[in-house]
């Protein structure tokens, strides 16, 4: 006959009494249904309507919607003034000297801006430059937008001339 304790010698595991047996069970089981129950618990506490069930129609016209717009305007409007645009649109950062813009009429911080040249300017304005934004395609056509930087160039000292709509070949 063979000898049945050297067979248990070699398959002994990692459980060797009833408590350890139980502690296993334990883990094994009880420890899984607590993580599930966690995670479900997760995953539903967040109050998260489904994708449009809000308000559907704003959600289908935001979904179907095309990459450009189109703005009509009215081509024969009378153009603003550069002092208008200023302070419609400029004012709110060159009247205070706000994010590094230049005070309106201040002729030391306005100098080296002025020897770049009008047509710098106007590319800074209508492009936007450091924390100031394009101003180009906005609310203002880009002649106004070259009127307003002629009135505060000119407020800080420079000699720049009124600009010129040139009028499309008819």
């Amino acid at each position: 006959m063979s000898d049945s304790s050297h067979y248990e010698e070699n398959h002994t595991g990692p459980i060797k009494t009833p408590m350890q047996l139980l502690v296993a069970v334990f883990f094994s089981f009880v420890v899984p249904i607590f993580l599930i129950i966690g995670l479900v618990y997760y995953v539903t506490s967040a109050n998260k309507p489904a994708a449009g069930a809000v308000n559907m129609e704003r959600t289908t016209a935001e979904n179907i919607q095309k990459i450009g717009a189109v703005e009509i305007r009215d081509a024969n409007r009378e153009m603003k003034t550069g002092e208008a645009v200023f302070k419609a649109q400029c004012s709110t950062c060159h009247a205070a000297g706000l994010a590094g813009s230049p005070k309106f009429g201040d002729q030391t911080a306005w100098a080296p801006r002025i020897k770049s040249g009008f047509a710098s300017l106007l590319n800074s304005a209508l492009k936007g430059k450091n924390a100031m934004g394009a101003q180009g395609g906005g609310d203002f056509d880009d002649f106004e937008v070259a009127r307003a930087v002629v009135y505060m160039a000119n407020a800080g000292g420079a000699k720049f001339p009124e600009p010129v709509k040139v009028e499309a070949a008819k």
